[in-house]
């Protein structure tokens, strides 16, 4: 603008400099104000705990968790913590298997949907606490369920190779994989991330853990 100022003599050309420096500027505040929104409605500052049902208490209080999601059998009851409000508990009922059994429940596509909405209605705001009995098997597979629906423009090889990272005891149920590969359209990329990360080092109970809820690298 101070050019256009200093050029005001020639008239025309004057005013049309003006005019095309305010449109810049006005056109490079809009820019800035819609990454500065998009910079803020992509903010995941949340992070999942996954841990076994023996430490779930501890870890609730030490977090502050806002949400919770347990994956137990019908007949381990968890009592839901007074400081997480009703509809952010999510109980799934399952056993920890990866087909059909007389007498036990099996993962299905229903259990998978309720995590996902869960997790999307979560979206990455506050400390979410995963939990099953080992914190091994149901609670990985639900905890890279979640992160893979929150972070869907991400590989799922980097939220897999995030996941060993954290825990080297990580087995995330097959089942429950396959079934939210599907469930979120992603051509067996979620499988084969899990494939890739290997068995892991085998033990009775997992040593809790924690992931951010936006993984993307920085930089």
């Amino acid at each position: 603008m101070r050019a256009a100022i200093a050029r005001s003599d020639t008239g025309t050309d004057a005013s049309k400099d003006m005019s095309n420096d305010m449109s810049s500027e006005i056109g490079n505040d809009i820019g800035n104000d819609m990454a500065k929104a998009a910079g803020t409605a992509s903010l995941k500052p949340g992070s999942v705990h996954v841990c076994p049902l023996r430490v779930l208490p501890a870890l609730i209080e030490r977090e502050n968790a806002s949400h919770l999601i347990s994956l137990l059998q019908d007949e381990i009851l968890v009592q839901r913590p007074q400081t997480i409000l009703p509809e952010r508990h999510l109980r799934v009922h399952v056993h920890d298997i990866c087909e059909p059994l007389q007498g036990c429940v099996h993962p299905d596509a229903g259990h998978i949907e309720q995590i996902i909405a869960f997790a999307r209605a979560w979206a990455g705001q506050g400390p979410l606490v995963v939990h099953c009995w080992a914190g091994i098997s149901r609670s990985t597979a639900a905890a890279y369920t979640a992160l893979c629906s929150i972070n869907p423009e991400l590989p799922e090889e980097l939220i897999a190779r995030r996941l060993r990272q954290a825990s080297p005891t990580a087995y995330p149920n097959r089942l429950m994989i396959r079934l939210a590969d599907q469930a979120l359209g992603r051509d067996g990329r979620m499988v084969g991330a899990i494939e890739a990360i290997g068995r892991g080092v085998m033990a009775a109970e997992a040593v809790p853990f924690t992931l951010a809820a936006d993984l993307r690298p920085l930089g």
